[in-house]
């Protein structure tokens, strides 16, 4: 499970570890940020407590600096604007992902989804359909969701 958790927060851009310059929309770490961006928005509002979890995710969890961070929200926000379905980013996950990793994702997810003070339905629904896309059984995103509460 360390090793899985380790492999999230593993900066694939070469150079310093935990440097982040400019990615390709590809990465699998802007993909991971898209959907936690896709989440954030669900129930129309993207509030400063979404925004600022999620800038604490890319900084802890992917191990970007705060600029980094800023930067790569901006290109997942882009992204996801761009983006016609969800299944761009999660095929990405999948691929790149094993289930360890993609549960420690369902957690971030859930952090994100919870930031705000409340659970909006769309928000809820969003959370079912991206595991299901993620290959995510539903007690693995139960599983999730207590860790994250």
């Amino acid at each position: 499970m360390l090793d899985a958790i380790r492999k999230l927060i593993g900066d694939s851009v070469p150079g310093t570890p935990g440097a982040h310059s400019r990615v390709h929309p590809h990465d699998v770490r802007v993909a991971a940020c898209a959907l936690l961006v896709e989440l954030a928005c669900a129930d129309g509002d993207f509030s400063d407590a979404e925004q600022h979890r999620i800038l604490e995710i890319l900084q802890r969890h992917f191990g970007v600096e705060a600029d980094g961070a800023r930067l790569m929200l901006a290109e997942a926000a882009a992204a996801n604007r761009d983006a016609v379905d969800h299944f761009v980013f999660t095929r990405l996950v999948v691929k790149d992902y094993d289930v360890a990793q993609r549960i420690v994702l369902a957690e971030l997810m859930w952090q994100v989804a919870l930031a705000d003070g409340a659970l909006d339905s769309q928000e809820s629904y969003l959370m079912r359909k991206l595991a299901s896309l993620l290959q995510l059984e539903p007690a693995f995103l139960a599983q999730a969701r207590k860790k994250a509460e």
